[in-house]
């Protein structure tokens, strides 16, 4: 940001503001990116622990029962067992994404697991009923599931960018 400020001849009006500009190009990058990391491993641990409660057992039945890419599974596991399942899974991406302090290998597959899983996520947009508010006309969407399932863009744009920054990171340890 400085090497900008000097390039373009804005100077700042105070050491303060010249100070903050340093640190935000010396730390700015390290601490966002740790923010990013750590934001997502928490949303993983409450999500994935919230799972094993009889509450969003039965609060996923009508995402996942309308789903085709998903509803099959309660012909295998019951409505408590899929969502147990599912706790698993988001926990155990939650802890590989926070193995990239072991090895970024760890976090390079807790992200792309992460996207495939809010790829399934988004699609309940699609086969859900109650996400499309039709007497409001495009774009409007519920607040529940609607809006609770779009975050998942987001989401699903940050698992990508964790799955590239832990690529880099190990193409960058191997050469």
């Amino acid at each position: 940001m400085t090497q900008f400020i000097d390039h373009v001849g804005i100077q700042p009006k105070s050491k303060r503001i010249a100070g903050i500009l340093h640190l935000a190009e010396t730390y700015g990058r390290t601490a966002t990116t740790g923010g990013l990391y750590v934001s997502i491993i928490v949303i993983y641990a409450w999500f994935g622990g919230m799972k094993f409660t009889a509450y969003e057992a039965q609060g996923l039945v009508d995402l996942v029962s309308n789903n085709p890419l998903v509803s099959w599974m309660y012909s295998i596991l019951s409505v408590r067992g899929f969502s147990s399942f599912l706790g698993v899974l988001e926990l155990s991406i939650g802890a590989l994404i926070a193995a990239r302090l072991v090895n970024p290998i760890y976090s390079l597959v807790g992200g792309v697991l992460s996207s495939g899983l809010f790829v399934s996520t988004i699609s309940f947009m699609i086969t859900t009923p109650g996400v499309i508010v039709p007497e409001l006309g495009f774009p409007a969407i519920s607040v529940a599931p609607g809006q609770f399932l779009l975050k998942d863009v987001g989401l699903l744009a940050l698992s990508l960018w964790i799955a590239m920054d832990s690529l880099t990171a190990i193409r960058f340890t191997r050469t």
